[in-house]
């Protein structure tokens, strides 16, 4: 791999594909991450956490801190924490996320996401608030929330508008489960990516958790997608070259260098970047000469269904219960970290072809499970790929000497038996049981 370049050394665009190339690890060294995201309320009158409010997410951050977690600051505000592998951050609107840290198995996962959540429900019962792990803001408008102090928001929320229609809602309104998987060369990322790309629509429905906007159901099951979808054409969404024949770091890297930059960042201190995309920065449109570090931000700064790093960022997933978090990791470690398993999604996903995907995922924010296209019905896809994983990680199982982690599953077994996702598990309680008052979700 080539060094990490300082500012005075030139820039090549091998450099920058060498930067995903350096993910490349052994089978043996491959983990597990997740990242959850959710809503905290103030108990009561249910108003979002403001970071200076009390409750707040400075003291949530604060507390964390006198309790072994190394505070991050900027410009005197603490806006995270980490601990052994681990972070706390804060989305643009308070969504409070934990990053998780590098794993072996899913029941490390479960335990990771299970004493992460006990601590928070300690601190919530001390503080005064509830958690809210769903999608989307059911309750509140963007106009009644507060902007975290994080000044590179400050740069995303000023660009957004002039973008999508609903840029400003996906940093302020929705919350997200995500599932962080390694490759051992760059021939297994390209087939992961394409079969993480395929099966988006797949996550989506199993985990459509997003059916309410300001207190009324929205139309969707999840809005979340559908907020995603009309965010930023040029940095969200499906990334069709995936299934092309010359997909690689490489094709990846040119995608990226077609990205306009949200910001430059030198010395604690950022930039405007008017527009210029990484490709003209190379060429020496800004008076800032581009560095590695740079790159490594505007990785970042990218947000398709699937996302490349020096590892496969797996997103698609609405927010949800500690069990859901769960789920989502082992249904792709089952699905990817298997050979076998890996073989027969992979062939499923080239059989289906990109029309069929494209038109499965165009309608399953609304159809969830009920989505077709192309006589492919997506209820029955999701029951397959759910065998896929299911065998996938019982082989695991045996391969590594480990307990099954298949009982991991079991959430999306149900909903897969029954038809019926929390989503619409949430709709037929508000029409029946709640006498459609919204704020039943939390109890």
């Amino acid at each position: 791999m080539t060094e990490k370049l300082v500012e005075s050394e030139k820039l090549e665009v091998s450099d920058l594909s060498d930067w995903f190339r350096a993910g490349i690890k052994p089978e043996k060294d491959w983990g597990i991450g997740t990242e959850h995201e959710q809503f905290l309320l103030k108990a009561g009158d249910l108003t979002r956490l403001r970071y200076n409010s009390r409750p707040g997410i400075r003291e949530i951050l604060s507390e964390g801190a006198e309790n072994g977690w190394l505070p991050i600051i900027e410009k005197g505000n603490i806006i995270a924490l980490q601990k052994d592998g681990a972070s706390i951050t804060i989305e643009p609107a308070g969504q409070f996320e934990l990053s998780g840290s590098k794993l072996e198995t899913v029941h490390e996962t479960y335990k990771e996401t299970i004493e992460y959540t006990q601590k928070l429900e300690e601190m919530a019962a001390k503080m005064g608030f509830v958690r809210l792990p769903i999608g989307f803001d059911p309750f509140w408008r963007r106009e009644d929330l507060d902007w975290m102090p994080k000044e590179r928001y400050s740069y995303m929320r000023a660009w957004m508008p002039g973008k999508g229609n609903l840029g400003l809602d996906m940093m302020s309104r929705t919350s997200s489960i995500q599932v962080n998987l390694d490759f051992s060369s760059e021939a297994d990322m390209v087939r992961k990516m394409q079969v993480a790309q395929a099966f988006q629509p797949v996550i989506t429905a199993l985990f459509a958790n997003s059916p309410f906007t300001e207190r009324q159901p929205n139309g969707y099951l999840s809005y979340r997608s559908h907020v995603w979808d009309d965010t930023d054409p040029d940095r969200c969404g499906f990334l069709p070259f995936i299934f092309d024949d010359d997909f690689g770091f490489e094709r990846y890297t040119q995608y990226l260098l077609d990205v306009p930059l949200y910001f430059i960042f030198r010395d604690g201190v950022y930039y405007p970047a008017d527009g210029m995309t990484f490709r003209d920065f190379m060429k020496g449109k800004h008076h800032f000469q581009p560095s590695m570090a740079d790159w490594e931000t505007h990785v970042t700064t990218v947000f398709p269904d699937v996302r490349l790093k020096r590892y496969i960022e797996l997103r698609g997933a609405d927010s949800g219960s500690p069990a859901m978090i769960v789920a989502l990791a082992a249904f792709w470690v089952g699905l990817l970290y298997d050979t076998q398993a890996l073989d027969a999604a992979h062939s499923l996903a080239l059989h289906l072809g990109i029309d069929t995907i494209i038109g499965l995922r165009a309608e399953v924010p609304v159809k969830g499970l009920r989505a077709e296209s192309n006589s492919v019905v997506l209820h029955e896809l999701a029951a397959k790929l759910l065998s896929f994983a299911q065998d996938g990680l019982a082989r695991r199982a045996l391969k590594c000497s480990i307990e099954p982690e298949q009982k991991y599953l079991e959430p999306l077994n149900e909903i897969v038996s029954t038809g019926i996702t929390s989503a619409e598990k949430w709709l037929n309680l508000y029409y029946n049981k709640w006498n459609r008052d919204i704020s039943k979700l939390i109890e």
